[in-house]
């Protein structure tokens, strides 16, 4: 390894992403990322990417990162669109490798491309139903794009993925195979169970009046019992919905005749939902409208992935949504003008100490702190709760982050 860099390194795709630059500093480095990498872009608007050496340096040319583990993060963006962002996640990846880098490891919270999971053809994706000729034909001359970003990944140089909360069988399948299982799923589900238990987002929990743990849809349902079982309560009680697509922007909800509770068990409690991502809202609003009328207390909408669209703010400005919980996986939640409306009702938990610390020891080496997992609050003082949040703005929670197992075979 060449003097001068350290045998991690933590870049990004874009010199001033906030996201990134919290995880190099929670991971330790002590060079800014705008400051181990250039991202330059040429007059004829190409991208070059060149990690920065001593311009007087002449010794280990091409093989100044040789010995080196590569650690970059790549977040959504104001600015650069999800097809740029992809484009420089390969350069800064194939820059690494032929400069030495024994390992670039990819850290890409929200997984772009992963809802283009399937393609026209009965070999395009592996999906948990039998598809009908109208889901191939919703795909029909589309490329199968979520394997085809898996393999430019490591024909760019990646090694393997790190991501958050990744419903899609297909995806997780195709990754785990592409990457040689060098695919980490991480599980946010103790983060959220954590976040219930120590802040009074669903008093109905403590104070005996009960609390049910909501799935909308089927997709939903794993996620939610993962929740239920990390929170370790004897009020809680566990709620399934089930809903039907009318067409692409409306749905009919109903309580599932699987739901381990029935409707009549809603009366009177808080009610918490818990979802992947939101992109349109519909099938939330019509999950809440129904508990909402059939007697709930607090609604509370808890979300990974928040895709903050006008439609999205339009649709969840609902009466029937009281509060809604998600992380800055997608980081532009956290501006106030992105969350519109929603400021009001909206909790933002960071999860870049979270993640930092699992990819340190990924990598094999020390986490920051050893006494468990950090998240942040982040809270517009608009929120009604945002007194109480203001005394406990750092939670800590006393396991590691809960991986999806299947996706590495070695972890």
């Amino acid at each position: 390894m060449s003097a001068g860099y350290s045998s991690v390194l933590i870049t990004g795709t874009e010199s001033d992403n906030p996201f990134a630059i919290d995880i190099g500093v929670f991971c330790g480095q002590l060079t800014d990322i705008a400051d181990v990498i250039s991202l330059k872009t040429f007059a004829n608007t190409e991208f070059c990417p060149r990690f920065i050496s001593d311009e007087k340096d002449m010794e280990a040319i091409g093989n100044k990162l040789s010995g080196s583990t590569v650690v970059m993060v790549s977040t959504a963006s104001n600015t650069l669109s999800r097809n740029e962002l992809a484009m420089r996640t390969m350069l800064v990846a194939r820059a690494a490798k032929d400069n030495g880098s024994r390992k670039v490891i990819l850290v890409e919270p929200d997984l772009f491309f992963s809802a283009q999971d399937r393609g026209p053809r009965p070999e395009h994706g592996q999906m948990t139903f039998d598809r009908s000729p109208a889901d191939f034909k919703k795909f029909d001359g589309q490329p199968f794009t979520s394997r085809f970003y898996a393999q430019a990944l490591t024909l760019a140089g990646v090694d393997a993925v790190i991501t958050v909360h990744n419903h899609s069988t297909s995806v997780k399948k195709l990754f785990r195979e592409v990457m040689r299982g060098e695919f980490v799923n991480l599980n946010p589900a103790e983060v959220f169970a954590d976040y219930i238990r120590n802040s009074d987002v669903a008093p109905g929990l403590v104070s005996g009046a009960g609390l049910l743990v909501c799935a909308p849809d089927a997709g939903a349902r794993e996620f939610a019992t993962q929740v239920f079982d990390h929170l370790h309560a004897d009020t809680a009680g566990l709620l399934y919905f089930a809903k039907q697509r009318t067409d692409e922007r409306n749905v009919s909800s109903m309580i599932s005749p699987e739901s381990p509770c029935p409707v009549e068990s809603i009366k009177g409690k808080d009610v918490i939902v818990f979802d992947d991502m939101v992109r349109t809202g519909n099938t939330i609003k019509e999950c809440c409208r129904l508990l909402k009328e059939a007697g709930a207390g607090r609604v509370v909408f808890f979300v990974t992935h928040f895709y903050s669209s006008p439609e999205v703010r339009e649709t969840l400005a609902t009466q029937a949504v009281d509060e809604i919980v998600t992380t800055n996986t997608i980081p532009s939640i956290l501006n106030r003008d992105m969350q519109g409306r929603l400021r009001r009702k909206l909790t933002v938990l960071k999860l870049e100490k979270w993640i930092a610390d699992y990819t340190m020891r990924y990598i094999g080496q020390q986490p920051s702190k050893l006494d468990g997992i950090t998240y942040t609050i982040d809270m517009s003082s608009k929120n009604p709760r945002w007194r109480v949040e203001t005394d406990h703005l750092i939670r800590t929670i006393d396991v590691q982050p809960e991986l999806d197992f299947s996706s590495r075979s070695e972890v």
